[in-house]
Formats: C-alpha cells, structure tokens, sequence
C-alpha cells in the first residue's frame, strides 16, 4: 500500500493541500484548495471500497435531519462534526467511528427563531499554543460562538463568557437577540490566531421589508473571544462605497452577508470575503446604485479588518447572484509568470480570477452592456464585468437552441411555452409579471445557481480546477402592485408565488421598517397555470446535461474538459415519450462538492437512483482527474449532501462523506481500501 505525504505538519496553509494525512480545515487548507496528497485510495480499488464505520447523527436533535451538510475535519486522529437537528457537535475516533463526546446546546425559542437551522457545515480548529489546549470553534443556530476544549468537549471558560460569544451583540447595529435574523450555516475560519465569522439571513428571495439586517464580518481573538475588528459590507457614512448607495438606501438596506466560507492567505495577512447581494434578492429600487461591497470579493486585512482590494462581481445584482462559496487560493503559472491568485466560482458559472495581493485580474474583464428592464422605479446598472478567460463552465441564458430536443413533438411544446416568457443572455433583468405575458424572464443558471456553496477544488500539482454545477432553469417575476401600493412596491419572485417585499424608494425616505400583508391574488385559469411550469411533460424545459463537473486549466485560462455528472434521473430514463431512444447520461441537477487526492477527483450523486436490480442508490464516483472518465464507484445509500473529505491514520487512507434526503437521515459513512 501507498500512502503519500504522512509527514508534515497538520495544520493546513493558505494553498498546501490537507498535509501531514490530516484535514484541519473546512476546505482541506486555508485556501479552500479540497486537495490532499494521499494515493492509496486509487482507480484500481475505488470499487471495492469498504466501509470502515458510520455514525447516525438521529439522536443529536429533537428530530432526525434530512439535510446534513458537513464537511468533517480531521486532527490527530479524531474526527469532529457538527451533526442533527440540534447542530451538536461531536468527536469520533477517526479509525473506528467510535464516539468519544458529544456536545448539544438547546437554544429554545432563539433556536426556533433562527433563520440558518439544523447541522450547518461543519466547525474550525484553533491549535493552542504552549499556555492554552486546542479547541474547536462553531457557530450555533441562534448564532452564538462557541469554543470547545477538543480533550473534553466542555466550553472553555476563558472563551467570551463561559465559552461562548453572542454574536446578534456588539455588531454595530441593533439585533433582536431572539428574532433578530442573522444567523450561519458556515463555518468560522482560524489563521494566525484570529478567528474569522460571517453572516447570513432568511433567503434574500423572500425579505420582509426593504429594510434588514446588515451581514457585517468580525475578526476574534481566538484565545479570549474579544472582537478585535468589524468590516462594514455596507459602508458607514465617509467609508468608501458610502456613495454607490444612491438616496441614502445605505441607511436601511440589509443583507450582503458573508454566508459562504471565507478563506485565507496567512503569509500576505488577507482574508477573502465572498459578499452576498443586498435585500432583496431581485427588486432594487429600493436601493439604487451600484450597492457596494454587494456581490463583490472582498480582501480584508487578517489582524485589522481594512479593507485592501475588491472587486464587484455585479453591479446593483437583481438576480440572486450572491458569490456562493469559497474563494480558491491558487499558485499558478500563466505566460510563464508565477501568479498567486485567488479564483471565485459564482452561480452565474464564471470563473473570476485575480491576483490575490494586488486585486487585478489575471485575464481582461470587461465591463459590456446588458438589457436594461422595464419594471417601474428600478435601477439598472448598464454595463456588468465579463471574464474574457476562463469561458463560462456552463449553460448561461436561455435560447431556443437550449430547449428539450429528445422528440420533435417536444421542442415544439417547448417552444410554446417559452413563448410566454421573456428570454435572453445572462443580465437579462426580471421582468412585470403579468397573466396575459410575459409571465417572468427565464434564467438560466437558476437562482440556485449554477454553482452554490460547495464550491470547487484544485489540484496544486498540475493546476487544473474543478467545480460542479447545476445546469438548471428558472424564472423571474415581479407581481403588479396591489390597490393601496407605491408604485415601487413589488412582489418579487417567479410567476406563479413568490416572496414579498415592500419599499417607498420613489419618496427617498430612508430608515424604517415597511411591511404589508399580500391580499390573495385573483386564482389563475388551469390554462394560466399550465403555461407557469418549467417542464414539457413532465421533463425539463431544457435538454440535458443537467449537471456538469468542469476541469478548468489555470494555466491557460481554458476548459480542459467536462462531463455530465450522476446517473439519468429515474423520471427521465423511464419517461414513456422517451421508451424507444438511447438516451445518454444526463448528468443529475444539484450542488455537490468535489475532492481531489493525489490519484483521483471524486463526487457523489446529488439523487437516488433506482439500478437493474430495483434498488434506490446514490453513487458516489471517482474520476481520472486528467481526462474526466469515470473509473470507479461506490453505492451510497442517499445523496451526497456535504462534501467529501480525506485522511489517513496508522497508514491507511478514508473517504469520509455526508449522506441525507430522499427519506434518509444523516449519517457519516468512512470509507477505505479493502484489506483482501
């Protein structure tokens, strides 16, 4: 057997990989790279894979969670999780999956309350020093820190008070503890000492007012829990980007919260911040201008929170296109210049690349014009940043030419039902939704994207990057105002229902808190409602593939290759319109992250299938990482639902993911190489 790269230290760095056989950190490094140099799990033997253990997480909550999204980490040969509906945590002997502690805290009714619930996505590691033991570091559902002692799983007392840091308190602004909606599915991130937490809301699809919580960022000590900084993502009066807030919506407007990981490069003291967009989600006139540092990359000092460089990935956004994951921190040669660059996968499938010190793009980005829209008191931005290189990694926009194609008698459908929607190119902004047309703009990536919080990983070794993303389809509305409303009041959301929101942006007033009650709307006709679906009996709108992974070389600027991911849905193989065609792998629509080791890069399946033999299974798939072929998998028994991470202990390499849904609670399985 092969093991590569035991030795070392196992504490990651900014763009190492996950040395030393461990897995510090969410993202394997600092960098968020998910690499890691063991070699023994190979496409030799990824079929026969074993089960080393599995640990049920049905008793760490009040009920069993269906949505489990943790990326475990590994160190010194224990494993830690955060896990079930009580967003417990728990360390587990990293050989055998044996428990070692376990700790739950009951938030009541701030629990009840918080808009991030259940697992979240896993916790950070802080190493100690000579005076101090190592801890663990989570943020809990009603959005408290808390620090943990690894050897005994109690708070540690020195940490903020009695272990914990109530983050809804000292964020410059005024938070109910208990309703206030902030909270966070990430986790913290630990370099040099400092400990790095972000924010996040109820989806900004649906906020209740023009007005919200705003997503601030802070800096801790990771000894004592004292704040040490606070970066504004909506800049206070006289900060820069103050003026990008145009009739003073800076004073109310909330959200751009950091709600993906964040990532960092200790040796230049950076950290990364992938901002969210303001409230809302896809009505703006309540906030017009360009509204930074919303969807925007931030890079902030790691000890004072300054902000260094940035760059706004979308002006003013109106489609939902917050940055959705982790910045990769990426070593790369490119014309023969050795560049550390930081490269940003989004939900619109461009991959933004720039040098991570400086800020400036490692390819041209040009600011091109796009539609301007038409809906009432809105502000559009005309122009938005289009990477000239690396080329979009997936479907972006939708034409006729992207609509279903397996029959003729379906693309004719198809192209009915489009006719009632407005369609475009990627910035192609949300439109009046009316009965009699059009009902709503299709978009596509949809507003889950594309790509969405598990991000992508790289491969140091040969720089090529790989990202998964979700081929998908959606469309955007704006309900008419009902008797009584503004003109700027819209309803946002697609045709059919949508969430609310409220404004009064056209009187300029600032400050407030505007809400309304939404009258029922007038019923909609059988055919009304017909013409609503985004799907042509029963199948996607548009033709496959559904989800992609995409090699993209970093070096050249350029898409190695890409291939379908996950088996054809069940609904689809076995359509009847569909009984007498070959139809080739679709691909499975969903967000999965990848891990790349030094032999393989490996997903699993986003749904359950159902295999010859009549059982429903997920796969989890190993692929050659310089051609994309599929050389080896392993049956799950649900999906992929946190991404896979890598370890290796007395010399034996695991394979540790997070499995959930289709009915199936979470649960951790570890696999290794069969020992026959």
């Amino acid at each position: 057997m092969c093991v590569l790269n035991l030795l070392g230290p196992a504490m990651a760095g900014a763009q190492t990989g996950a040395t030393g056989g461990g897995w510090s950190t969410y993202g394997g490094d600092l960098g968020h790279t998910r690499y890691a140099p063991l070699s023994q799990i190979t496409a030799g033997n990824f079929d026969d894979l074993e089960v080393a253990w599995r640990f049920k997480t049905d008793n760490l909550g009040p009920t069993p969670e269906f949505r489990f999204q943790s990326t475990p980490l590994v160190v010194d040969d224990v494993l830690y999780s955060t896990a079930g509906s009580r967003r417990a945590v728990v360390a587990i002997d990293a050989a055998t999956g044996e428990l070692r502690w376990m700790y739950s805290l009951d938030e009541g009714d701030r629990g009840a309350a918080a808009p991030r619930r259940l697992s979240g996505r896993g916790l950070a590691y802080w190493p100690g020093d000579e005076s101090t033991s190592p801890r663990v570091v989570f943020v809990t559902p009603g959005y408290r820190m808390i620090a943990l002692d690894v050897s005994t799983g109690r708070p540690v007392p020195g940490f903020g008070s009695e272990g914990m840091v109530d983050l809804k308190q000292n964020n410059d602004q005024a938070i109910d503890p208990v309703t206030g909606e902030v909270g966070l599915h990430a986790t913290p991130i630990v370099a040099d000492d400092v400990i790095i937490v972000g924010a996040a809301h109820r989806t900004g699809g649906n906020p209740r007012s023009r007005a919200n919580v705003k997503g601030y960022v802070r800096g801790y000590d990771a000894r004592t829990g004292e704040r040490l900084w606070i970066f504004h993502t909506i800049p206070r009066p006289g900060q820069p980007g103050r003026e990008t807030w145009l009739r003073d919506s800076a004073v109310y407007t909330g959200n751009t919260g950091v709600w993906a990981q964040i990532s960092v490069d200790p040796e230049l003291g950076l950290v990364y911040l992938p901002v969210e967009a303001a409230t809302g989600d896809y009505f703006g006139a309540n906030r017009p201008g360009d509204n930074l540092f919303a969807e925007s990359l931030v890079a902030v000092d790691l000890h004072t929170g300054e902000r260094r460089w940035h760059y706004q990935l979308v002006h003013h956004g109106i489609w939902d296109h917050d940055i959705p994951c982790a910045p990769i921190l990426v070593d790369i040669t490119v014309d023969g210049r050795e560049i550390k660059a930081v490269a940003q996968p989004t939900k619109q499938v461009f991959l933004y690349v720039f040098d991570r010190e400086t800020g400036e793009p490692v390819w041209p980005i040009a600011e091109q014009p796009v539609p301007v829209g038409d809906v009432p008191g809105e502000w559009y931005s005309p122009t938005q940043p289009i990477p000239s290189k690396p080329p979009a990694y997936d479907r972006q926009g939708v034409t006729v030419d992207d609509l279903i194609d397996f029959t003729p008698e379906l693309r004719v459908e198809a192209m009915e039902r489009v006719s009632h929607y407005r369609m475009g190119p990627i910035f192609t902004p949300p439109t009046v939704s009316r009965l009699d047309g059009p009902l709503g703009t299709l978009i596509a990536p949809a507003q889950g994207g594309g790509t969405n919080w598990p991000g992508g990983s790289f491969d140091p070794e040969t720089q090529v990057l790989y990202v998964s993303s979700n081929s998908s389809v959606g469309s955007l509305g704006l309900m008419p105002p009902y008797p009584g409303q503004s003109d700027m009041d819209y309803i946002q959301g697609n045709a059919v229902t949508g969430p609310r929101t409220s404004g009064g942006a056209g009187s300029g007033v600032g400050g407030g808190r505007t809400e309304f009650e939404i009258p029922p709307r007038p019923p909609m006709s059988p055919e009304v409602r017909e013409r609503a679906r985004l799907t042509i009996q029963g199948l996607p709108l548009l033709k496959p593939p559904y989800g992609v992974i995409s090699a993209i070389d970093l070096q050249r600027g350029e898409l190695l290759w890409q291939i379908p991911h996950g088996e054809t849905p069940d609904h689809i193989r076995n359509h009847a319109l569909l009984a007498d065609l070959d139809i080739p792998r679709t691909g499975q629509p969903g967000s999965v992250g990848t891990l790349v080791t030094g032999t393989l890069l490996i997903a699993g399946d986003p749904l359950v299938h159902t295999t010859p033999d009549g059982e429903r299974v997920a796969m989890l798939r190993a692929y050659d990482k310089a051609t994309g072929a599929e050389v080896g998998t392993v049956p799950m028994p649900a999906p992929q639902t946190g991404s896979p991470m890598t370890y290796a202990v007395d010399g034996v390499q695991y394979l540790v993911v997070a499995v959930s849904g289709g009915g199936y609670s979470g649960e951790l399985i570890a696999y290794r190489a069969s020992a026959d």
